[in-house]
């Protein structure tokens, strides 16, 4: 369930990182953490539970803590009767008219056996006038009493903060649902009251631009969380909102990080990954703490023949992963080599111990050690996992279709591959993905060709998958584009691609040895491409990165002797000054653009940082949120990360609605609630 506290990361691991780890202070998002866990421990008898909300409840909270404060037994909340042994029933859902017919359905059901429950309905996040009146129809709203469950952000990392709602994208974009909007705007004013406010909103998107103005005007009061301390280390100096439909191109694409891989070979759902036991379980056999065998003792069993454990990918339990997880897959195997060879190197320092001193210090390390090997172990594994599936055709023929896509050439050959994986029998979501991709960088696919595809993809997968295509191409989605459009409906805002791609440098030539020497640029995520969504959060925050490789230039200074490191030659973080510069391509990209300075009151509290702290980030180092409205990627993720490394004085926490990837997308739009591979 909840992740708890593992050994710390050596300076060994940190060292070969080429992951600098400064000294600046961040944000306690811990304490998000802590206000859930508290709301929720409350002394409930019978839990009857929302199944979507396990994950999430599992980031917050642990089974054995609910029962240490009076849950005696846990159901899922799902059609039929109720048994239970105690007389408090607690529900605990989102407020979805299915779940109020279930939970009114078994009441009555109760009623009529003669069993005498008390009920209480806790709705996440905030109650809801159309359950009350469902309740009041079903004639049982007299017999619970109903509350809500404030579970707003979810610290999943100690620089990401989670909503944890999967469902986001599809409300928005297709059901035309904008009750996450006003979720985020609750959830980020909490924000503001917990840590400090946002003197500048920006962003981009019109639902972003929604968001926005709702957090300008006065919302409803909510239970204050505590943060420790009066004056936060790294007061907030704005927020960037991105809402997802602004950069379509990136979830569509195959993520290339180590993190991303994972979560699309194998999926990963509130930072739990599916695993076999045999990679969980340490081995049994005598010489087992031999690094020299762990790649040996690494070989998996493919997950579809062996049972399966859930467990957590964190960055606080795991020091191996936070090295690995923004890392380009390429550079995996050279890193857990290292890592390998570094550990060996400590086991052998065993016996080079003569003295009661040394060999006391040597037992003193050797819980770390075996911690770090039990780690190497899993990731060798699990890399191991992820390889044979990289080297597929299918795998390496969708990629090469991205690649020319992205770089706008043969786009008609590539349809025609397209048609050719539908025969190969690829998988549905990766065919619709790639599709998509085609329309919005083509600007759209022509008639004959899209329809030739359509008819094809229908035959090969199944015409239950029809309202998928429709969705796809209707507004506002209008991802999977046709040209000329028809003339039953009007003509999609289209993103100018080719311009966007010159203006924001998307699209980087880099040597494939010279990846795996020096990430230098955000594009490493994809392998030479720059996310759009990122670009953009550039166009704030580091506007020097848009135009040049800010890690380049440092390593070009190393290379002349001018500097003892990257490290170094960093440079203090320029000051926010919305989009001054980029105004034409913000202009070229569909969706509302917006920049809103916000009153700060007077005083002298956590709301109130310095005006000398917004002017000069040199003199107290500041925080940056970023929150994508509708998902964002692992890739994102690590991208962002990469330009916080590259300055002083200002950290990044990104916020978002929950984790997508292109096959969560797909997956969501079709009504497919399977998750992962082949599926």
């Amino acid at each position: 369930m909840a992740a708890t506290s593992a050994p710390g990361s050596s300076a060994d691991i940190q060292s070969i990182s080429g992951v600098e780890r400064d000294n600046e202070q961040t944000l306690d998002v811990q304490v998000l953490k802590d206000a859930a866990k508290r709301a929720l421990v409350n002394g409930a008898k019978t839990l009857v539970l929302d199944s979507a909300l396990a994950g999430p409840l599992g980031l917050v909270t642990e089974v054995a803590l609910l029962k240490n404060h009076g849950v005696d037994k846990m159901f899922w909340l799902e059609p039929g009767p109720l048994t239970s042994t105690t007389t408090n029933v607690i529900y605990l859902c989102r407020p979805l008219i299915k779940y109020v017919k279930i939970i009114a359905d078994q009441i009555k059901r109760s009623s009529k056996e003669s069993h005498k429950y008390r009920y209480t309905l806790f709705l996440v996040p905030r109650t809801s006038t159309l359950v009350s009146r469902i309740l009041e129809e079903e004639g049982v709203l007299g017999d619970l009493t109903i509350s809500s469950y404030n579970l707003q952000f979810i610290p999943t990392e100690e620089d990401v903060i989670s909503l944890e709602h999967d469902s986001a994208f599809k409300e928005l974009w297709v059901d035309g649902d904008e009750t996450i909007i006003y979720n985020s705007a609750l959830a980020l004013d909490a924000l503001q009251h917990t840590f400090s406010r946002f003197p500048r909103i920006i962003g981009k998107g019109d639902y972003a631009s929604k968001l926005a103005v709702l957090l300008t005007k006065p919302l409803p009061e909510q239970p204050a969380v505590s943060a420790g301390s009066l004056n936060p280390p790294t007061p907030f100096d704005s927020l960037i909102i991105l809402d997802r439909h602004v950069d379509m191109i990136t979830p569509l694409l195959t993520q290339l990080t180590y993190e991303g891989l994972v979560d699309e070979l194998i999926g990963i759902k509130n930072s739990q990954v599916e695993l076999p036991l045999s990679l969980l379980s340490p081995p049994s056999a005598p010489g087992s703490m031999n690094p020299s065998t762990s790649q040996s003792s690494a070989t998996i069993t493919p997950v579809t023949n062996e049972k399966t454990k859930k467990h957590i990918l964190s960055a606080s339990t795991d020091p191996l992963f936070a090295e690995l997880r923004d890392l380009n897959f390429s550079s995996v195997g050279k890193r857990l080599n290292r890592v390998a060879h570094r550990i060996d190197e400590d086991y052998k320092a065993r016996l080079e111990a003569k003295t009661v001193a040394q060999l006391r210090d040597f037992v003193g390390k050797l819980g770390g050690l075996k911690t770090e090997h039990e780690a190497l172990r899993l990731h060798t594994g699990l890399s191991e996992m992820l390889v044979p599936q990289t080297r597929t055709e299918l795998f390496n023929k969708s990629l090469e279709i991205q690649q020319n896509l992205l770089a706008s050439y043969e786009t008609t050959a590539q349809i025609n591959t397209i048609e050719e994986m539908i025969a190969q029998g690829a998988d549905m979501q990766t065919v619709v993905r790639l599709l998509c991709l085609a329309g919005i960088t083509i600007g759209g696919i022509k008639t004959r060709l899209l329809e030739n595809a359509k008819k094809e993809f229908l035959q090969a997968y199944g015409y239950h998958l029809l309202p998928l295509l429709l969705s796809l191409s209707a507004s506002p989605l209008s991802v999977l584009l046709q040209t000329p459009p028809p003339a039953s409906t009007a003509a999609p805002n289209k993103l100018p691609f080719t311009t966007v791609r010159k203006s924001l440098r998307l699209l980087i030539d880099d040597n494939p040895e010279a990846l795996e020497e020096l990430e230098n640029d955000i594009s490493y995520v994809y392998s030479g491409y720059a996310p759009i969504s990122v670009r953009l959060v550039q166009c704030v925050a580091q506007k020097s990165g848009v135009m040049s490789n800010p890690a380049e230039k440092a390593s070009a200074d190393d290379r002349d002797g001018k500097g003892k490191g990257s490290t170094s030659k960093k440079l203090f973080a320029h000051p926010i000054v919305g989009w001054k510069g980029f105004e034409d391509v913000l202009s070229a990209i569909p969706g509302k653009t917006f920049d809103i300075v916000q009153k700060m009151p007077s005083g002298t509290g956590p709301e109130t940082p310095s005006i000398s702290a917004h002017l000069r980030p040199h003199e107290q180092p500041t925080t940056t949120v970023v929150f994508f409205l509708g998902g964002c990627t692992y890739t994102e993720i690590a991208a962002l990360r990469w330009v916080s490394r590259q300055n002083k004085g200002r950290k990044f926490l990104i916020a978002t609605t929950g984790i997508v990837s292109g096959a969560s997308l797909v997956e969501s739009l079709a009504n497919d609630e399977r998750r992962g591979p082949g599926k």
